[in-house]
């Protein structure tokens, strides 16, 4: 994407990069109660919960744990790995499903994430997390994907280039129930948001572009948002009078 059109709405100037030591901070909680003082943020008691309940469940084991990435953990991941590889997942899509009023939108003009929904197909990457790191690793996971409700982490079976199993990976579906659920929008509305929202962490185009270009990367191209990304760009015209 050109750059000039990319950043044609500027994010805030205080922003902060998604690191691992600003995970480890709690500092990605505490955008989401700034922005939000009525959202249910998990608490680290529930987060630890949460994390222990699917490792026991956990279907592969000595191998290190797959994680498959959709969205900005391709391009961002955040945790230390020991492998990367292209994955399909199977009974799952990629959708802009859940709206952020902390990270990159605002209680005005909310941002939207990606999420997987029930159906179809979804082609991205699995992350493998070396054996003996998954305790560290999985945490700031935890910390970044299950701050609030928005997700509901699942074992997801997954296949490789060639359609064989490469066994089961954690993926984070959206939660339906989940006060930030917004599947639906209306295009123009979604698109709109896109263009126009930031926050802390950035800007909502920032977060498309970045992906659309994290999955090429992969050899992916999703037809999906790369409508979005030419939408969002002549918005960003549009908007400048180009």
């Amino acid at each position: 994407m050109d750059e000039a059109v990319a950043g044609a709405d500027a994010p805030p100037a205080q922003t902060h990069a998604l690191t691992r030591e600003f995970l480890r901070s709690g500092g990605l909680e505490e955008f989401v109660r700034r922005a939000n003082p009525q959202a249910k943020v998990l608490t680290e008691a529930e987060r630890k919960a949460s994390l222990q309940a699917i490792l026991a469940q956990r279907p592969d084991r000595g191998r290190g744990v797959l994680v498959f990435a959709y969205g900005s953990l391709i391009w961002n991941p955040t945790i230390h790995l020991v492998g990367r590889e292209l994955a399909t997942s199977h009974g799952w899509h990629r959708s802009f499903c859940l709206a952020t009023k902390g990270g990159r939108g605002d209680e005005a003009t909310p941002g939207m994430m990606l999420g997987l929904e029930q159906g179809g197909t979804c082609t991205g990457a699995v992350l493998r997390v070396d054996e003996d790191a998954i305790e560290e690793e999985l945490d700031i996971l935890w910390r970044r994907e299950m701050v609030s409700e928005g997700y509901v982490p699942r074992w997801l079976r997954v296949t490789n280039a060639h359609n064989a199993p490469l066994g089961h990976a954690i993926g984070f579906t959206i939660n339906p129930a989940g006060p930030n659920y917004e599947g639906g929008l209306p295009h123009q509305e979604l698109i709109r948001r896109l263009a126009h929202a930031r926050g802390r962490l950035g800007t909502a185009a920032d977060y498309l572009f970045n992906t659309c270009e994290g999955l090429r990367n992969l050899g992916i191209v999703d037809p999906m948002l790369e409508e979005l990304a030419l939408a969002v760009v002549a918005e960003h015209q549009k908007g400048a009078g180009i």
